[in-house]
């Protein structure tokens, strides 16, 4: 048996592909299945099987498109409902792939309906655990209702003590959710995987888990309802999209380049109230961009946060510096059912801002910071990470506003002064500055981490 990891960093997710050499399945594709189609090819498959182990909260599924282009058979629990058709499995059936068996294990919590596959050619066993069973922890189980958050906690314990129970301790573990997506739980802890030599990939066992999973070392069930729960901070909002959308069958992506803006474009989308999104670094926008736009760097949590602030519909205009910077947004958007983007515009600012409105802002890091407020100047601070992050420690006396949260208590940002904004790291602090910058005020970006606060004698308050 051998298994094909597709990694998608910019969701913490990751699809598989299960082989005997000959004949394949897929397990939780994404939705640019062309990354599946590229590994099918290269090494002949024949894929007779896509299986999903939930209905997925986090992205647009690609299975229902990858079933109809290679005519396999497309798995899910029988539970599940949705508007097309698929071939319902439950807990103890058994599929035959090539060489390979899978038995079908129902694996509720994350979803009441999640199942998990296991894979055994006679040598190798593997369980494919979705998000049941994640690397030190277990998926999210407030993503369905927060009125089922308790019973399905629950229900995730049972299901880890299960996998355990039933699986041996050699079974390798393979999670679709937990390699920085917002379906896993805040208290996971990724540190029990290793690296496989062969695949280069994190991977971990039953064995490991058994030793340092938190729904296994912790053994009282109400003692890890009790420490999820409190665990569990916001999650994206475009993710009560995704389910909705994945029961509906998703079709077919288009990945074309879009229709190209000229600046006269960009200023009408602008004028519009639509999003035109920059996605050069925060360095190159702060030190000129055009008025109106909104900086998202794109890169590995670009579609988290542009899709988590966004008003969901509105359309998407994307400039930048090359077509590449553009063809990655795009993909990262289809993942999460933004099918097009409105236009793009390449090229840098000077072209597709000639003769617009530009503005500038400046960038600082925590040591200014520390001095500006040692020198007794009052310097406003905006703090924008999660609620969770705040509990580590704010500087005290800062405006503490969660960036999914900006755009709607814009109104509480002083409009009469500069507003230095920070961060963990100055990524979503950049994103933050823009939107200051376009509802009119002044911001100072502090690109820096905010592990420095303490070591800088910030002082600290967790309100």
């Amino acid at each position: 048996m051998q298994i094909h990891t597709i990694e998608t960093p910019s969701l913490g997710d990751r699809s598989y592909v299960v082989t005997d050499g000959t004949t394949a399945a897929v397990v939780d594709p994404q939705r640019d299945i062309d990354r599946v189609e590229e590994i099918v090819e290269q090494h002949g498959l024949d894929v007779t099987h896509v299986l999903e182990t939930h209905n997925h909260n986090d992205y647009v599924t690609g299975g229902v498109e990858l079933a109809r282009r290679t005519g396999a058979t497309y798995v899910m629990s029988a539970q599940e409902d949705t508007f097309f058709d698929f071939h319902g499995v439950e807990d103890g059936d058994e599929l035959t792939i090539g060489q390979m068996t899978v038995r079908v294990m129902h694996t509720p919590g994350h979803t009441p309906t999640h199942v998990s596959y296991v894979f055994s050619d006679g040598e190798r066993t593997a369980v494919f655990t979705g998000g049941s069973m994640l690397y030190g922890s277990v998926g999210r189980t407030d993503l369905i209702s927060p009125r089922m958050a308790e019973e399905l906690t629950r229900l995730q314990h049972a299901t880890a003590q299960r996998l355990a129970a039933e699986l041996d301790d050699d079974t390798t573990v393979l999670p679709t959710h937990g390699f920085g997506s917002f379906c896993s739980s805040a208290a996971a802890d990724e540190t029990t995987s290793n690296v496989d030599p062969k695949y280069g990939v994190e991977i971990s066992t039953i064995g490991e888990q058994k030793r340092a999973n938190l729904a296994l070392t912790i053994t009282d069930t109400d003692e890890f309802v009790e420490t999820l729960l409190n665990g569990l901070d916001a999650y994206p909002r475009y993710y009560a999209h995704m389910a909705p959308r994945n029961k509906v069958g998703p079709g077919p992506v288009d990945l074309s380049p879009a229709v190209e803006a000229d600046p006269t474009e960009l200023a009408k989308r602008i004028h519009a109230g639509e999003w035109v999104v920059d996605l050069r670094s925060r360095t190159a926008y702060a030190a000129d961009h055009v008025t109106g736009t909104v900086n998202v760097e794109v890169g590995t949590t670009f579609i988290t946060y542009l899709a988590w602030i966004i008003p969901w519909g509105v359309p998407v205009t994307l400039v930048g510096d090359t077509q590449e910077e553009v063809s990655e947004a795009q993909r990262q958007m289809v993942r999460v059912g933004i099918e097009r983007p409105a236009a793009q515009a390449l090229d840098g600012v000077e072209r597709f801002g000639a003769g617009l409105d530009r503005g500038s802002y400046r960038i600082a890091d925590l040591e200014a910071l520390a001095k500006h407020r040692a020198d007794g100047d009052d310097v406003t601070v905006l703090d924008v990470r999660r609620h969770d992050e705040r509990a580590t420690g704010g500087i005290t006396g800062s405006i503490h506003v969660p960036i999914h949260e900006l755009e709607q208590r814009m109104h509480e940002v002083p409009s009469d002064r500069e507003v230095w904004v920070h961060c963990a790291s100055g990524y979503r602090a950049a994103i933050a500055a823009s939107l200051l910058a376009r509802s009119g005020r002044t911001p100072v970006l502090v690109d820096d981490f905010d592990h420095r606060l303490e070591e800088l004698g910030f002082e600290l308050s967790s309100d």
